[in-house]
């Protein structure tokens, strides 16, 4: 049993002038213990609340205008025409990447006159999506990575944590494919298959954590969210992989102006309030 709470109230009792849970999981201790502890700070990563507590600011992150760019780049580097997702579990956090690579996809074909195809999300039948159903279970990430490329695949983007480790060691072993990194850059954090990452789809953590620190500093703490957008670095694509012609990088870079100003319109569901 995970001690969330057990761990959030030893920060609580320590008097930290700001406490930064991370991730999903830790939403329900945090809303429980910054409840009970309203002259306490806390800035949650990867979670929002509605309605606002007032003594937590989420920090929440725009990941598929980001995602948008890798789907675009993942189009114009496939040779089966087919590209492929999956997910760890069907929650918003997880979503939001698949949602923004299937539409970056799209674009490319609108664009280019191509027919790349997506597998394992639809984002008009995101029910249908395919998922791991875990977070740590490598095996089942290769698996799944198996049967991607057995069905075209040979770009696949894994939003599932470590379980995209064994589909990356799939790919690798299977060769003539790729995979996409997400959270974090894949080539820098494991440079044994920097050969095979396309890209990684990046929360940049550090814009949003310094944010909530420098309301804290400034006095000026309040319950809401910070929100990491490619405007302000929150996201944005990892190393590019040297394959990569130079006229596809600088295609898919300048999306970036069109995504932020709203002219490539992204998924409603996943807009986050400014």
């Amino acid at each position: 049993v995970a001690d969330y709470a057990k761990n959030l109230n030893a920060f609580v009792e320590e008097k930290c002038d700001l406490i930064i849970p991370v991730g999903f999981f830790l939403t329900d201790d945090t809303k429980k213990v910054a409840e009970a502890n309203p002259d306490a700070k806390f800035s949650i990563v990867d979670v929002s609340f509605d309605p606002v507590i007032p003594n937590v600011l989420g920090q929440v992150f725009q990941t598929d205008e980001a995602a948008f760019l890798a789907g675009y780049l993942a189009a114009g580097m496939t040779k089966t025409g087919k590209v492929g997702t999956f997910g760890g579990f069907p929650i918003p956090t997880v979503t939001i990447f698949m949602d923004g690579f299937a539409r970056g996809v799209a674009y490319y074909n609108e664009k280019n006159g191509t027919t790349v195809e997506v597998l394992g999300w639809d984002p008009a039948n995101p029910d249908a999506g395919l998922f791991s159903s875990s977070f740590d279970d490598q095996t089942k990430g290769k698996e799944l990575g198996n049967s991607l490329m057995d069905e075209g695949a040979d770009i696949i983007m894994p939003v599932a944590g470590p379980v995209g480790l064994g589909t990356a060691a799939a790919v690798k072993e299977r060769g003539n494919a790729y995979i996409i990194g997400v959270d974090s850059d894949w080539a820098l954090t494991n440079p044994d298959i920097a050969d095979v990452i396309l890209t990684s789809v990046m929360k940049l953590m550090d814009a949003t954590v310094l944010a909530s620190v420098q309301q804290v500093v400034d006095g000026t703490f309040a319950g809401g969210i910070t929100v990491g957008t490619l405007d302000n670095k929150g996201v944005g694509l990892g190393t590019i992989n040297a394959a990569v012609p130079a006229e596809l990088k600088t295609a898919t870079e300048a999306l970036i102006p069109s995504i932020v100003d709203g002219t490539i319109k992204l998924g409603e569901a996943f807009a986050i309030a400014k």
